[in-house]
């Protein structure tokens, strides 16, 4: 296996299963402690991982979403299904960037629907569903991250209007504030909030308390969120003080 491959998977199984030892990345890559040793001594030196006695951490910070897309298909799944259920047919929906938001659109086919994206998955997605009109936004291209950001991407937002946003996240904090490891990005999801009558946060398990350190908005600019497990009490507090219904999403493949 190439070096290169293997500093991949590395990076992916840190990201999605956390801290890791060398024994156990070992056995998962097939190739020798002493390999992975010079491997984690690669990524660290390139700022992407910790060592920590024994193995090693990644370091907080945007992931392609290519990565993403792999991790925790059926947990989003079933967070876009219950999402798709809150729609009626007519009405006009905002679609975030990220992997969850691409599940979402998934669950629009066939619907008649207006939807407005900064996502260029969701624009593949759904390009060929004369169904759905269907608005991309404008704005710089971040390639691995499929995703179109700046103030071009701005400034068509304040030209538009949604029924719904369904919004993305890296973490919640225990006090209900969305945050997001790309402050790149924060800018556009402000503007999305800001253009749609309902805003419904779209965030799995591992979103309690996820990462992130720039803040995107408190609890009382959410309407809904959707996840799939049950969110720790002090979250789930700060969620309905604000007024925030807190929506279980069934098995993938429910409502």
């Amino acid at each position: 296996m190439l070096a290169e491959r293997r500093h991949q998977l590395i990076l992916r199984a840190l990201r999605s299963g956390g801290p890791a030892a060398v024994t156990d990345l070992s056995e998962q890559l097939g190739v020798s402690p002493a390999t992975v040793r010079r491997d984690l001594v690669k990524l660290e030196e390139d700022g992407l991982l910790t060592r920590v006695h024994g193995g090693a951490v990644a370091e907080e910070g945007d992931q392609p979403f290519a990565e993403v897309a792999e991790v925790r298909v059926g947990e989003k799944d079933a967070i876009a299904a219950r999402a798709a259920a809150m729609v009626a047919d007519g009405q006009s929906v905002l679609l975030d960037i990220g992997t969850t938001a691409y599940r979402l659109a998934r669950q629009l086919h066939g619907r008649r629907l207006t939807v407005i994206t900064s996502n260029l998955v969701v624009y593949e997605e759904l390009a060929d569903d004369e169904g759905i009109e269907l608005v991309l936004l404008g704005g710089m291209v971040r390639r691995e991250y499929r995703s179109l950001v700046g103030f071009l991407t701005e400034d068509n937002l304040r030209q538009l209007h949604a029924d719904w946003l369904f919004l993305g996240t890296s973490g919640v904090r225990p006090g209900g504030q969305v945050m997001d490891t790309t402050v790149v990005e924060v800018p556009v999801k402000r503007a999305m909030i800001k253009a749609s009558d309902k805003v419904v946060l779209l965030a799995d398990s591992a979103k309690f308390p996820g990462t992130g350190m720039a803040k995107v908005c408190g609890p009382e600019d959410l309407d809904a969120v959707v996840t799939n497990a049950p969110v720790n009490a002090a979250t789930v507090a700060s969620l309905e003080e604000a007024g925030v219904d807190v929506v279980l999403a069934g098995k993938a493949g429910t409502a």
